[in-house]
């Protein structure tokens, strides 16, 4: 048991680790960083999506963009498009799992707005239709993938595409990164005197 621990504490070590020297990654992230600040500076929001894991993930960095991560500010406007459990159950069943998110994109989202889609496989139908909704608003699309990238890296302005096939080191980067993404973006808007 302990082995079985230590090993899975030194794979997620050695891939946060080749994260430091992959400048796309950090480029990107910095690109994000800086599409969020445009995006609340005009008045904006930030809207998530995943399933799972990844929905877990999205409304865990939702919330720290809308109640505050290090220190008091004022609220910004970040949703994870799942939380709404009546209307998600309702358009799943009456029209279809595959356009919970889209249907929710072109309700909330508009010009400027960011989408920022979460799939370990990068595969995920209900997320990719909601970034190709996103696209045609001119909302800017960000994905959060595994290696590949899957088909959302064809879909979305910025892909943050962790190298790694393994889905729960995926998820632990895509938190390190997204709690880092919201960090700045705190700094950028509310600076500390």
């Amino acid at each position: 048991m302990i082995q079985l621990l230590k090993a899975r504490l030194q794979a997620s070590i050695d891939l946060k680790t080749s994260l430091l020297t992959n400048d796309t990654i950090l480029n990107t992230v910095q690109s994000i960083v800086n599409e969020i600040v445009t995006c609340y500076k005009n008045d904006g929001k930030v809207l998530w999506a995943g399933n799972g894991g990844s929905a877990a993930d999205s409304q865990h960095l939702s919330a720290e963009l809308s109640g505050r991560f290090y220190y008091d500010r004022p609220p910004l406007f970040s949703e994870a498009l799942h939380v709404n459990t009546s209307y998600t159950t309702a358009v799943a069943n009456d029209y279809s799992y595959d356009i919970i998110y889209s249907r929710l994109t072109q309700a909330m989202g508009r010009k400027g707005d960011v989408l920022i889609g979460l799939s370990t496989s990068g595969n995920s139908v209900n997320v990719i239709k909601a970034l190709e909704v996103a696209n045609s608003i001119g909302m800017i699309t960000v994905a959060f993938t595994g290696e590949t990238g899957g088909k959302m890296k064809d879909c979305a302005k910025y892909l943050v595409n962790i190298p790694s096939k393994d889905t729960p080191r995926i998820q632990e980067c895509h938190m390190i990164l997204g709690h880092t993404i919201c960090e700045l973006v705190e700094i950028a808007l509310f600076p500390k005197p």
